[in-house]
């Protein structure tokens, strides 16, 4: 079984949350122009595309990036399917699913495909307050959404992320997951190691476990 790479490719015209600028890939030096080698100048948000939420993203004393423990990043990932669900993620709706045991949970819905889109969704399905509390009363130490926000747009006090980064569970957000089936999998996420930040983009990958349907 060959990785598969769940990170969106950074580029000008990836969706963006609103207010955050546009990346930028900007020529340093270039070959062509008489330079010794090509580098370039990024200016990207800390919560572009395929990224990773710190504590430190909502909670003024939450740990910062450089601070957070690896374990949560590699290891085994469930996912779930709920691409036919216009309403938010509820609690009920994650104790219908077979979830005992879960470190790491990836949500499927379908709006990730829209963010491959220029132009912000402010629909998109994201995870209700009480399913946050489910995450945390069953040890789940990481989990991840395929649009910008585990949190649904415009939701008050913005519960759901500080249920989760209160109690340091990882959040990863703008995953690809177009070409996962719902199952088990080897999940590696990564983040850039940025001192006292907030959040990364970072590079997610998973491979189907042999033996799962």
């Amino acid at each position: 079984m060959t990785w598969i790479d769940l990170t969106r490719t950074i580029h000008k015209g990836l969706a963006t949350w609103p207010g955050d600028s546009k990346p930028e890939i900007l020529p340093a030096s270039r070959i062509q122009n008489g330079d010794s080698c090509n580098t370039s100048t990024l200016r990207l948000s800390s919560h572009l595309g395929t990224h990773l939420d710190a504590p430190y993203h909502f909670e003024p004393g939450g740990k910062r990036l450089d601070d957070m423990a690896l374990d949560p990043f590699i290891g085994q990932a469930t996912v779930i399917d709920f691409t036919s669900q216009s309403t938010h993620i509820s609690r009920e709706d994650l104790e219908s699913r077979e979830l005992n045991g879960v470190a790491r949970l990836l949500i499927k819905t379908r709006f990730g495909e829209r963010l491959d889109q220029t132009d912000f969704s402010e629909d998109f399905v994201g995870m209700a307050p009480d399913a946050a509390e489910f995450v945390v009363e069953n040890g789940i130490e990481l989990v991840g959404i395929d649009y910008l926000s585990i949190e649904p747009f415009h939701q008050p006090g913005h519960e759901t992320h500080h249920t989760l980064l209160q109690n340091e569970v990882v959040i990863v957000e703008g995953l690809d997951l177009s070409h996962l089936t719902p199952g088990t999998y080897d999940f590696i996420c990564l983040p850039l190691k940025i001192k006292d930040c907030d959040g990364s983009p970072c590079r997610a990958v998973a491979k189907r476990i042999i033996g799962e349907n």
